[in-house]
């Protein structure tokens, strides 16, 4: 027999971030333990609630009773049991004692081999347990095992002492219609739970059966128990408030508002038109973060005066609730209105000095000498990109000092954003504005790269220096440690070199950025490794676009230096792996690079091919085939056209086939052992000029 159980776990308001996680975890940690038991069928369902007072999860088809089990028990090993005459010895009898069997016989077990030796062993059918036994355990399991960000210790009314998340107040566990004896945290289980704070018409609620848990408290207790229900009910309300306006919510601000309200209504607020001259992020940021509240903007992205808010009240008088918050708000908006006109009354560059007083890092010093770093690698970078190397100078010093004013002192998330109002308010050139915040991109994955060649010069040298000064003090990435974010680093320094496709080489920024160090004392270089850490992560981008392992391998197996040009001969590589001959030459190629590896010494005294030395038939044609198709590979590589380099690759295959089959490389006479494996090394080298194809064999 199966039914549907219910628990549900009421408390005070939980952890409004950290309700999600607790929700799953809490659903999850009991089907676990009920599983590893026994008690679900294969399409049992579970069916996780969160809401800001309550954890619960509706199982299906959960059996009352577990099945019986045969167990196969390993006794002892036949010399400990039986003494050199055959008869059971004490410990035999001791072993059988402790597993529950004192009453068995030799004869009553079985004798089989266990590794090398012998063991006794005995079968039996253990009965299964009943629910409420392996749920209490289950439950006990999944409540320690709980992500509590900080557990909380009170008294319950009867005197004991006990730690959770936040006070429990009542314990549901419905298997089906019937209560289930079990306890947790002080509590007794019931079917009972409470309803919303306000709108609830009776504070008690009883579940009758436990598949009707949702609909009693949408109905009884005015509670939306599914989390990501009460979410998209939220996310719909919005929608459909902000009529042709777009409403600004954030993933992380949905789930948040959604863990503070049981029964979400949208209200729409407004606040004074004289606030929208305030940078519209300031005003979007304060509303996000300090009041959980929504902003809106037009169809073009521009602020409005109004803005909607998720309450956990219905009414149809919501004045006062309103009015409520639109009080609230404005001290808010006041306060940034007030560190803008503040902050614009200082130029950027008047707070240069002030970054001396700024530690970076004691091994590295101040963010002084980290802006001065920045600045002279930003211009060598410049340089080298064929970009105003004035304005990446001008766009470096003063990407940083904006970290001084009032308004990035009270919320850092601005840092850059203000640096670009207040450049623009001081008459700085747009690029230089513009490279205050571009300099920070790409701040995440999928994030927009600077627009302009100063936003990319300065962005580069702000990430390169940061790689090469952390990584060269010990400080690199180790496991999921990565507090100064190098791998985001690396990542923008890569994703920038190749979706902008700038001819830049690794090993020349990597160069520039250690030479800001020089002044740094037991500075050691750490480029190579910096290289290979970029390698690693270019890897996961090349991934990520769709490329296979080995396609990925015969490009950066040969170390590329530069990546304007590397997902053009990834592409070629593809295509060429679409080819019938590619299985072949790349077969082909990956022996040819054995061989050449092994007699580097010959090939060094080998020369070019002559003609005059080719004996058989088979290295006769692939040589001719050779010079035949090595002028349309370099004019195909010439021209960037690194898929009709490869493919026309493809026409050599035959005759590599045959000189394989027929020709002896390493034949005895010197002169021609070292000719032909100048013929192998310059079909070696055409072979590889766009990629190492062997990389592509199986």
């Amino acid at each position: 027999m199966t039914q549907t159980l219910l628990i549900e776990l009421l408390t005070e308001e939980l952890p409004p971030k950290a309700l999600s996680k607790l929700g799953a975890a809490f659903a999850n940690g009991i089907v676990a333990g009920l599983k590893a038991r026994d008690f679900l069928e294969e399409d049992s369902v579970a069916t996780p609630y969160a809401t800001p007072r309550r954890l619960a999860v509706a199982i299906t088809k959960v059996r009352a009773v577990s099945p019986d089990k045969s167990i196969r028990e390993k006794v002892l090993p036949v010399t400990v049991a039986l003494d050199k005459d055959g008869n059971p010895t004490a410990p035999l009898a001791k072993k059988l004692a402790a597993l529950g069997f004192p009453d068995l016989q030799v004869a009553d077990l079985e004798r089989a081999q266990d590794g090398k030796a012998e063991s006794f062993f005995y079968t039996y059918t253990a009965a299964g347990s009943q629910l409420e036994t392996g749920l209490q355990a289950a439950l006990e399991e999944s409540v320690a095992k709980l992500p509590i960000p900080k557990v909380m210790s009170y008294q319950r009314p009867d005197g004991d002492t006990v730690q959770f998340v936040r006070p429990a107040h009542s314990l549901i566990a419905l298997y089906g219609d019937k209560v289930l004896p079990l306890s947790l945290l002080g509590l007794t289980a019931s079917n009972q739970t409470e309803g919303h704070r306000f709108l609830a018409p009776q504070r008690d609620v009883a579940v009758p059966h436990a598949e009707s848990y949702a609909d009693t408290l949408v109905q009884q207790a005015k509670v939306i128990p599914g989390f990501d229900a009460r979410k998209e009910q939220i996310r719909r309300e919005l929608l459909a408030k902000a009529g042709d306006d777009k409403v600004l919510m954030p993933e992380a601000l949905l789930e948040e508002v959604a863990s503070l309200v049981e029964w979400p209504v949208v209200y729409e607020c407004r606040f004074e038109e004289e606030f929208l001259a305030v940078p519209q992020e300031c005003l979007i940021l304060t509303m996000q973060t300090n009041q959980k509240y929504f902003a809106l903007t037009d169809a073009n992205g521009k602020l409005r005066s109004r803005f909607l808010i998720v309450s956990n009240i219905a009414t149809d008088t919501p004045a006062a609730i309103i009015g409520g918050n639109e009080r609230v708000v404005r001290p808010r908006l006041s306060d940034a209105k007030f560190f803008f006109e503040q902050d614009k009354k200082k130029s950027l560059e008047s707070r240069l000095p002030l970054l001396t007083n700024v530690v970076y890092h004691n091994k590295l010093g101040t963010q002084a000498e980290r802006s001065e770093r920045v600045t002279s690698l930003a211009a060598a970078i410049a340089r080298r990109m064929g970009a105003d190397v004035a304005l990446a100078e001008r766009g470096a010093r003063l990407s940083k000092a904006d970290l001084l004013t009032d308004m990035v002192g009270e919320f850092p998330e601005l840092q850059g954003i203000m640096g670009t109002y207040y450049a623009r308010h001081d008459g700085e050139h747009e690029e230089v504005a513009l490279a205050a915040s571009e300099h920070y991109q790409p701040r995440f994955a999928g994030d927009a790269l600077p627009s302009t060649p100063t936003g990319t010069a300065v962005a580069l040298a702000d990430k390169l220096e940061t790689l090469i000064g952390i990584w060269a003090i010990g400080l690199q990435p180790t496991g999921d440690k990565d507090p100064f974010a190098l791998r985001r680093h690396a990542l923008g320094v890569l994703r920038m070199l190749v979706e902008k496709r700038l001819p830049l080489a690794i090993s020349d920024l990597l160069k520039d950025a250690v030479a800001q160090f020089v002044a740094v004392p037991n500075f050691k270089d750490p480029s190579v490794e910096v290289t290979a850490f970029m390698m690693d992560r270019l890897r996961g981008i090349l991934r990520e676009r769709g490329f296979t392992p080995n396609e990925i391998e015969a490009v950066v197996a040969q170390n590329p230096d530069r990546l304007d040009d590397i997902v053009q001969r990834l592409e070629a590589v593809q295509a060429f792996a679409a080819l019938p001959e590619s299985s072949s030459l790349a077969a082909a190629n990956k022996r040819i690079t054995n061989i050449l590896k092994k007699n580097e010494e010959a090939l060094a005294q080998a020369g070019s091919v002559n003609p005059a030395l080719l004996q058989d038939t088979a290295e006769k044609n692939l040589a001719a085939a050779v010079t035949r198709v090595q002028p349309d590979v370099d004019a195909a590589f010439a021209a960037g056209d690194f898929t009709g380099t490869l493919k026309t690759l493809a026409q050599l295959r035959d005759d590599v086939d045959a000189f394989f089959n027929d020709v002896m490389v390493m034949a005895d006479d010197i002169a021609l052992r070292n000719n032909r494996l100048a013929l192998l090394s310059s079909l070696h080298g055409m072979m590889n000029r766009v990629a190492d194809i062997s990389k592509l064999a199986a």
